[in-house]
């Protein structure tokens, strides 16, 4: 019964959030999600100062950003073309135009752009205590 009344609230306060913007204005959640995109549950990073940046990232035709990882949580949208994210297991996902991605961390990746048309992300790093964005392999 805690659940449902729990559940209720939390659904009327959504919906009280959505109200106060006129009726004009359009909310879309994008991406809400509690793992990364290969299953990695999130955690916040433990830091003293709490810091986030907002990066928009560029990669031309055949270019790719080398192998690298995150220790911190790292989300992306991606306004402009096609991105190829590969693992070092081989694994690899391709991501276009909107797509949002729920970037894997501690796990060395690739991301390439194999295609004609230059590849644009907004990047969004949850960090702090001048903790560094992304590591070189």
């Amino acid at each position: 019964m805690k659940r449902i009344l729990l559940a209720l609230l939390v659904f009327c306060m959504n919906g009280l959030v959505f109200a106060q913007y006129r009726q004009t204005i359009q909310v879309e959640t994008l991406l809400k999600t509690d793992t990364s995109d290969i299953g990695q549950a999130l955690a916040y990073p433990q830091v003293e100062r709490a810091e986030i940046s907002i990066c928009k990232v560029t990669i031309p035709p055949g270019e790719a950003t080398g192998w690298h990882k995150h220790s911190i949580p790292v989300f992306a949208y991606v306004m402009q073309g096609e991105l190829q994210v590969e693992l070092k297991n081989g694994k690899c996902n391709v991501y276009s135009k909107d797509d949002c991605i729920s970037e894997v961390w501690n796990t060395y990746h690739n991301g390439k752009n194999n295609g004609t048309d230059t590849v644009v992300l907004i990047a969004v790093y949850l960090g702090g205590d001048d903790k560094a964005l992304s590591e070189k392999e």
